[in-house]
């Protein structure tokens, strides 16, 4: 086989992000494709070498991207902008560049400013790790069914966006399409603010003087809260700065919903609280068994047999919890009941025993929005009356 029938893809940074896409792009296996990575440490290249993510390392930057067709840039944010301005004098014309970075619209700023009009930049945006970083960690499998957030420049070409969709998908991801401003949103929520709170809470006990006494009694669950206090310091703090008014924004509204919990207990509003823990819970299963999907614009619903099944697996759990609920309170009613005050109403005694019902009527409306939410989504012929 001819070099010039081989297409060179370039991974800059053989860390756990840069070392998975490697190897699950050499398990995809691709035909006519060398990869080649660089990395600051050079051991790194070798580890990635050695197993088997990259087929060439190349410690000389300049080199590395020479003639490659597409160039991934596996790094933290800070430092995407610095290798933007170093890449752009070797990529070749029409060379296609992408990232890893956990943030987005500061990314394609500086893409549009460091590179040349005939480089095409598709910004990329996996939604999966781990909080121990390194190539020793990287996995063939760390995309497989996970988001894979595109986000292209208004430059670039639509065979680029192709080859970045192509990639995704390879590597096992679901591509997603985002706009830069509302990934970054999305990401400060779903992933930033729980960097955030997983790293303070950790902060706010090792700093506590009963810290040795309280370590002694910590177990998997204050270890899974904290586990992404284990995350690189560079990674956290580069999307701190390159994202502050969005983390900021849902610190503010974590704030607002730790302070709603704390005038619960300071009401001894054990009812409410034992609603939102049960309604939560409800809420949170329902989207372990099934999360709600991204509908494109304009796309039908549709009502197949297996959206069917999950339905009643839904419905069947959600009305378990329910009546779970229902005897906790009931049991709850039964031993702080105490006799009715003269000139009490006679029905106090039913509504104090209601909060389960109350539970069970808040999961009935919640289930009627979405049939009224599918109803709408139908297509027009099913939404016609029968004739």
């Amino acid at each position: 086989m001819a070099d010039a029938d081989v297409r060179k893809i370039t991974i800059i940074g053989t860390g756990l992000i840069g070392g998975s896409l490697g190897l699950a792009l050499k398990a995809a296996d691709l035909p006519n494709i060398e990869i080649v990575g660089h990395d600051r440490d050079k051991g790194a290249e070798n580890k990635a070498k050695k197993l088997g993510a990259i087929d060439k390392a190349e410690h000389n930057l300049p080199r590395a991207v020479t003639g490659a067709s597409l160039v991934i840039i596996a790094a933290p944010v800070l430092a995407v902008r610095e290798v933007l301005k170093q890449i752009a004098p070797d990529l070749a014309a029409g060379a296609i560049v992408t990232d890893t970075a956990s943030t987005k619209a500061e990314v394609l700023a500086w893409a549009h400013d460091a590179l040349p009009d005939n480089v095409n930049f598709v910004g990329g945006h996996p939604m999966a790790g781990k909080e121990t970083p390194g190539i020793d960690e990287a996995s063939a499998t760390l995309f497989q069914d996970k988001a894979y957030c595109l986000c292209p420049s208004v430059t670039a070409s639509e065979a680029s966006v192709k080859t970045i969709v192509g990639l995704a998908q390879s590597v096992g991801a679901k591509p997603t399409f985002i706009d830069p401003e509302e990934h970054d949103q999305y990401a400060a929520a779903i992933s930033h603010l729980p960097l955030m709170m997983s790293t303070a809470l950790f902060n706010l006990m090792r700093t506590s003087p009963s810290w040795e006494d309280m370590a002694q009694l910590a177990s998997s669950g204050f270890k899974d809260t904290t586990r992404l206090a284990s995350t690189d310091p560079t990674m956290s703090h580069d999307i701190w700065t390159t994202n502050r008014e969005a983390i900021i924004h849902w610190l503010q509204r974590m704030e607002g919903e730790l302070g709603r919990f704390r005038k619960l207990l300071e009401d001894a509003n054990d009812s409410e609280l034992l609603e939102t823990f049960a309604k939560t819970q409800i809420e949170r299963d329902s989207f372990l068994l099934e999360p709600p999907r991204r509908r494109e614009a304009g796309a039908p619903g549709q009502d197949t047999s297996r959206n069917v099944m999950l339905d009643m697996l839904v419905g069947g759990m959600m009305a378990d919890r329910v009546r779970q609920a229902e005897q906790t309170v009931e049991g709850t009613d039964e031993q702080t009941k105490s006799k009715p005050q003269q000139g009490e109403p006679p029905d106090k005694e039913k509504r104090n025993s209601s909060m389960g019902e109350r539970i069970a009527e808040g999961v009935r409306r919640d289930l009627e929005k979405l049939e009224e939410k599918r109803a709408d989504d139908a297509p027009e012929s099913e939404n016609k009356p029968k004739t």
